[in-house]
C-alpha cells in the first residue's frame, strides 16, 4: 500500500502583543474570509510548533497529565501539544473580523505568539455541540460550556 504525502502550510499566524490577540491570516488566504461575518466563533485549526520534535511526536502515553486523572492515559485521552501529528483545534470568540486586512481580533486562544494556523472553521452549533456527552470521572468538574472556561482554575489540573 502506497503511503500518501501530505503537505501543510500555514494560512496565517497566531499574534499575542501588549494583551491583544489576532489572528493574522496571510494575504493569499483572505478571500477565503469571504462570508465569516456573522459568525460569533470560529474553530482555530493549528500547528504546535514548538513541540514539533521526534521526542514529542513519539510520545504516546502521558504519566499523570491531569492533577485529579489517572496514573497514565494515552495521547489520545489528553488534549497535550506532544503528539504524533502536533495539531491542535479551538474555538474562539471573534470580536473583530477585518477581511481586508486578514485580522481576526479574538480575546484569548491557547496558543503561543507565531504559532502557524493551519486552518479556520465556523463554529455551527448544529454540528459542533453535542448534546449528551459523557466524560470520565476525573474530569467531570471542568466546565461545560467554553465561556465558563474562563474563571476556571486551569493551572491547578494539567501537569504538562
Amino acid at each position: 500500500m502506497n503511503k500518501p504525502s501530505f503537505h501543510v502550510a500555514p494560512i496565517g499566524y497566531v499574534r499575542i502583543s501588549n494583551g491583544n490577540t489576532h489572528l493574522e491570516i496571510l494575504k493569499d488566504f483572505t478571500p477565503a474570509l469571504e462570508g465569516l461575518e456573522g459568525f460569533s466563533h470560529i474553530i482555530v485549526v493549528f500547528w504546535c510548533h514548538l513541540t514539533d520534535t521526534k521526542e514529542d511526536r513519539s510520545q504516546l502515553v502521558c504519566d499523570k497529565p491531569y492533577s485529579k486523572g489517572p496514573d497514565r492515559v494515552g495521547i489520545f485521552a489528553t488534549r497535550s501539544e506532544s503528539r504524533p501529528n502536533p495539531i491542535a483545534i479551538t474555538p474562539v470568540q471573534v470580536t473583530k473580523l477585518d477581511t481586508s486586512t486578514g485580522m481576526i481580533h479574538i480575546p484569548f486562544i491557547d496558543a503561543v505568539d507565531e504559532t502557524p494556523i493551519i486552518d479556520i472553521k465556523p463554529y455551527h452549533p448544529c454540528i459542533d455541540r453535542i448534546k449528551e456527552v459523557s466524560t470520565p470521572e476525573w474530569c467531570a468538574h471542568w466546565p461545560k460550556w467554553y465561556e465558563d472556561s474562563a474563571s476556571f482554575d486551569w493551572e491547578s489540573e494539567f501537569n504538562f
